[in-house]
């Protein structure tokens, strides 16, 4: 929508990024190790949907945060990573959301509106550079959604690749406890209450096992945990050392890049990203790729579950700029 005069290699890159997909801890993973870029290189996108937290009542409440020893840090971490890697393994869309994501790169600003489906997720662009789109670009975003309930195979193509993208977040979520040696740094206030603030450097000893977890390696940076709920608030880190891929050949990820995301808990316990920074120069076989991409996600209220994507396009069409969602036809909970 709206001319878009970067080059193309930006444009690819940055793609992955506005897929209109949910964003959670373990979908941010694959972005802040590389594999962003570096998809390519796997036959698939990074971006997942199927990612959400589990069912359950509110977690136990720790009453006063005490300094942790190095065992108690790593047995934190790992009790920790696995929740959100259960968040991660949970496709059951039981609590869909619609939320407002705007993405930001120098050149460039786009504002959408998500609605998580059964089907995958459907989005509808409503701003470029902050400005609302025009009478053509409108006419051409509905022309885009008519082909989506004109053609399923489009929206089910692309349900089949995320469901190929949470996969492989599986694999980078299982190898984030042993990638790196966790220490406690202190306790730090957030809008969500205390979290355990725990810096990170490279295990020396991490000899990952696939192609994925091996973008972990050579990255340093903090790692905040919230006490009460046992849930990621805030990932920061900076790749020390590049990464090559078979010799350099296939692809490298450069020194220097930087990520930081946020979560927090949007309400009822339902974790998700809030805020995601990610700056990295990379390259693919001999392509030159520069991710320099900046996400807020906002807005966020719930939707029936059950929903289907058709439902979500007219729901949009019906509120085509926010707010809270308008109620579709009867849902249900069968696929």
């Amino acid at each position: 929508m709206g001319a878009d005069c970067r080059p193309a290699r930006e444009r690819g890159a940055n793609r992955r990024f506005s897929r209109g997909r949910k964003l959670c801890l373990a979908t941010i993973v694959l972005g802040i190790s590389g594999l962003g870029a570096l998809g390519a290189l796997v036959g698939g996108h990074p971006m997942s949907s199927q990612l959400r937290p589990p069912d359950a009542a509110a977690p136990a409440q720790v009453t006063e945060p005490h300094p942790l020893s190095n065992e108690e840090t790593q047995a934190l971490v790992k009790r920790v990573l696995q929740t959100e890697l259960e968040a991660a393994q949970d496709s059951s869309l039981t609590h869909p959301m619609q939320y407002r994501l705007r993405k930001t790169s120098p050149r460039l600003s786009t504002t959408k509106l998500i609605v998580e489906t059964k089907d995958g997720d459907v989005a509808r662009l409503i701003a470029v550079n902050d400005n609302p789109l025009s009478a053509d670009d409108k006419q051409k975003e509905d022309a885009r959604l008519q082909g989506l309930l004109d053609d399923p195979n489009l929206q089910r193509h692309r349900k089949e690749r995320e469901q190929g993208d949470t996969e492989r977040v599986r694999k980078v979520m299982r190898a984030l406890s042993d990638a790196f040696v966790y220490r406690f740094a202190g306790i730090v206030e957030t809008p969500q209450g205390p979290s355990y603030r725990l810096s990170f450097q490279p295990n020396p000893h991490f000899d990952p096992q696939d192609l994925e977890a091996q973008v972990l390696k050579g990255m340093a940076g903090e790692l905040w945990i919230d006490v009460a709920q046992q849930r990621v608030t805030r990932l920061e880190g900076k790749r020390l050392h590049a990464v090559d891929y078979g010799l350099g050949i296939l692809g490298r990820l450069d020194e220097g890049g930087t990520m930081l995301l946020e979560q927090a808990d949007t309400g009822n316990h339902q974790w998700r990203t809030t805020h995601m920074v990610l700056v990295m120069n990379a390259r693919v076989l001999f392509k030159p790729v520069k991710l320099d991409t900046t996400l807020e996600l906002s807005e966020f209220a719930p939707v029936a579950m059950g929903m289907s994507y058709r439902q979500a396009i007219e729901m949009l069409r019906a509120n085509p700029v926010g707010g809270q969602p308008a109620a579709p036809a009867a849902t249900g909970s069968k696929r």
